[in-house]
């Protein structure tokens, strides 16, 4: 049984249940004793904490999320950099996409529609406040009964900062994270967008796109454009593929994406 179970963090927040892990931290529906409510706090894990850098990277996560004031992005609450630090942010009541897919399949083209104009709007509000997230990902996307929800900008970075550590690894998922970004370039909102139509095309076909492993097999068919849309439309092939060029200059647009779906 995890030992945090039971916690109580700062004479507020009872540690219930552990719903996540992640690389960084850990994450548990809790309850705030003051406001009597159920809430989702992310813990930062004991090897990172002596870590300047991760700890930085941490806290620099809650202030990019309590900029925004979305529905389709998560919220937060509170933040404490006490020990152990912590981030209290909203419980969406739903599962990752990635858990919703393994339960029910793909989603139909209604339910595409309605995913991608959802995440849209949250991510560009996001955009707006000049947040990129840099790792959207099946697992970082909620489905909740009101719809998609972003959460984990633990890697969000703000305008000219860098998306790599100090220790050289590239932050963000194989499969998942843009082309360009494994080459050395800067994370964007263009770089966001490939995200989205990653994460569009696993849900639409079923599985990753450029598949799961080995790691460089998956970054290799990245580079080259490889991604396995079997079963969709042509013309919804069509656009997939250019959303997902390797190649920044012969990308369709979002809007051009969310125009191929609907017709």
């Amino acid at each position: 049984m995890d030992q945090m179970i039971g916690r109580m963090l700062d004479n507020r927040y009872e540690l219930l249940e552990l719903i996540g892990s992640g690389g960084m931290a850990m994450v548990y529906k809790a309850k705030c004793h003051r406001l009597n409510r159920l809430v989702a706090v992310k813990v930062l894990k004991s090897d990172f904490a002596s870590d300047a850098d991760f700890r930085r990277r941490f806290y620099d996560e809650s202030q990019a999320i309590a900029m925004l004031s979305h529905p389709n992005i998560v919220s937060v609450y509170d933040v404490s950099r006490s020990s152990p630090e912590y981030i209290v942010m909203e419980l969406i009541d739903g599962i990752t996409l990635k858990q919703y897919m393994e339960r029910r399949g793909r989603l139909n083209w209604r339910e595409s529609l309605h995913f991608i104009t959802q995440i849209m709007k949250g991510l560009s509000h996001a955009h707006s406040r000049g947040i990129v997230h840099r790792d959207i990902k099946p697992t970082n996307v909620m489905v909740s009964a009101a719809g998609p929800v972003l959460v984990d900008f633990g890697i969000a970075m703000g305008e000219g900062e860098s998306h790599v550590t100090r220790t050289g690894l590239v932050m963000g998922t194989p499969g998942f994270i843009a082309p360009e970004i494994i080459e050395g370039a800067e994370s964007d909102e263009m770089t966001d967008w490939w995200s989205v139509a990653s994460v569009l095309a696993f849900a639409a076909t079923g599985a990753p796109v450029f598949g799961t492993k080995p790691m460089m097999a998956v970054l290799e068919r990245e580079a080259s454009g490889n991604a396995n849309l079997t079963g969709l439309p042509a013309g919804t092939m069509a656009v997939f593929r250019s959303a997902l060029n390797p190649d920044r200059s012969k990308r369709c647009t979002p809007d051009q994406l969310l125009n191929a779906i609907a017709v």
